[in-house]
């Protein structure tokens, strides 16, 4: 099953790179260093504090100026899934879609982009007050493993704490990380600006946001009561629109809270916008941490 999430992902971002070139999937991550590294650049004229051992002297003589050798460094990335777990993720989207499948799917998607990239992707979760830790590691065997175990888990757990796993992540990892919060609207409430503070000041951190079913509708589960919702709510507008109305001023609040520590967040309803909202919301949070 976890290879079909895998191989839809891969269809889904290739569909994706064909309507828009993003630097975010065909970029490497590279930077220019003045140091020395494995892969050459180009050259530049010497500055005061160059390395003499980069001075390429042939080149140096031919020109006539002092010139040094200009490397590109390859930065890999620590890319930490943070994932909420639970009967919540049981539940459906606003578009009837099963919340736990878009948590796997956009897990899987930013894992995929980051091993094209050769980063290195580990995960948290918490499992009735356990903590699953997946260590830091490359490829596509070691996403299948925990998109795998989630998958697995989140039949069994009941209930997540998104904050024991962020002050799980604040005292024992010590990495710098781009971390990649999937979680819902509750979830996002539940961080309180204390801990947003202390990740945002060694971390890059993202947030996606999967939307809840509304309480009207043809047809409605409720997961905590373990029953359908009684029919003559359904269809109920007054209600509707007081939900609305609530579920929106809750985001609103969160996206202040975030905001705050330049975390972005970015909504998803249904499978078929997840590659897409997954790219916006990397674009999202390069935007606003060049101000």
């Amino acid at each position: 099953m976890i290879k079909s999430y895998i191989n839809k992902i891969k269809a889904n971002i290739s569909i994706y790179a064909s309507k828009k070139t993003s630097n975010i999937l065909d970029g490497s991550y590279k930077s220019i260093y003045k140091g020395r590294s494995l892969n050459f650049e180009d050259l530049r004229e010497y500055v005061i504090g160059d390395n003499i051992k980069d001075i390429d002297w042939k080149a140096s003589a031919r020109s006539g100026n002092i010139l040094v050798r200009q490397y590109i460094a390859e930065k890999k990335h620590n890319i930490m899934l943070v994932l909420d777990i639970g009967k919540k993720m049981r539940a459906d989207t606003s578009d009837g879609v099963l919340k736990k499948e878009i948590a796997i799917m956009s897990a899987g998607t930013m894992a995929y982009l980051a091993s094209k990239n050769g980063d290195y992707v580990g995960a948290t979760y918490d499992r009735d007050g356990l903590i699953s830790y997946f260590p830091f590691k490359e490829g596509l065997i070691n996403v299948e493993r925990i998109l795998s175990n989630y998958d697995s888990d989140s039949e069994k757990v009941n209930e997540s704490s998104l904050v024991k796993v962020l002050n799980y992540i604040n005292r024992f990892i010590n990495k710098r990380m781009i971390i990649f919060i999937i979680t819902d609207l509750q979830g996002m409430e539940d961080i309180d600006e204390n801990i947003l503070k202390k990740l945002s000041l060694r971390h890059d951190v993202l947030i996606m946001n999967i939307s809840d079913a509304y309480m009207t509708g043809k047809k409605v589960y409720d997961i905590d009561g373990e029953s359908y919702i009684p029919h003559i709510f359904l269809n109920d507008r007054k209600l509707f629109e007081l939900e609305k109305k609530a579920k929106e001023d809750l985001f609103k609040k969160c996206v202040k809270k975030c905001s705050k520590y330049k975390i972005s967040i970015s909504t998803i309803s249904n499978t078929k916008e997840i590659t897409n909202k997954t790219i916006e919301l990397l674009e999202r949070h390069r935007d606003a941490n060049k101000r």
